[in-house]
């Protein structure tokens, strides 16, 4: 059976990122949705998205959760107590809980940082308190996967499709990634 990602998107969330993640899974024949607080939502930089569903529990049935950057996305799903819930439930079953960018914060109101290796956007080492902080663009520490900002949204989502079973390689061979960013075909 295909494993399936969902992104989740609240109010204010990085569009870059979100949107990078989400075509990159498609790219590799997988399953991707975006799930969000509402059908359409703005991001922070007034780009409306609209969403494939709209966050509840099913949310639960998904192998793998994405949370995109942005400061507004962030506070917002930091702060809503069912998508915490949902995130800790997810975390207790060994399900992939990803985020980038702001986004770890919300791991952490959901305690899933302790012990944890991380990264997150410049200036979060600071705020984060639980887990060690990483500069590394993609930090995998068992089913948590974090990273650090708009220009890692490609090394996170290829990272991503592969934890996901797909082929990570012939996406990038196809997005002339390795041309575009000066990276050999290892990294």
């Amino acid at each position: 059976m295909m494993k399936k990602a969902a992104i989740i998107i609240a109010s204010g969330f990085e569009e870059g990122e979100a949107l990078t993640i989400a075509d990159i899974i498609k790219r590799a024949h997988l399953q991707c949705d975006l799930v969000g607080f509402e059908q359409e939502v703005k991001g922070g930089h007034e780009i409306i998205v609209r969403c494939d569903h709209i966050l509840n529990e099913t949310l639960l049935d998904y192998d793998m959760v994405i949370l995109p950057g942005g400061y507004g996305g962030a506070e917002a799903m930091k702060n809503n107590p069912t998508l915490i819930s949902y995130l800790q439930q997810m975390n207790e079953k060994g399900k992939y809980v990803c985020a980038m960018c702001a986004a770890p914060i919300v791991l952490e109101k959901a305690n899933l940082l302790v012990d944890k290796k991380f990264t997150a956007y410049q200036g979060y080492d600071q705020k984060i308190k639980q887990g060690t902080y990483l500069n590394d663009k993609v930090v995998i520490d068992g089913n948590i996967v974090t990273s650090r900002g708009p220009a890692t949204a490609y090394a996170f989502a290829y990272k991503l499709v592969d934890l996901l079973g797909g082929d990570s390689l012939v996406v990038k061979k196809r997005m002339v990634y390795f041309n575009a960013f000066d990276v050999k075909e290892d990294e």
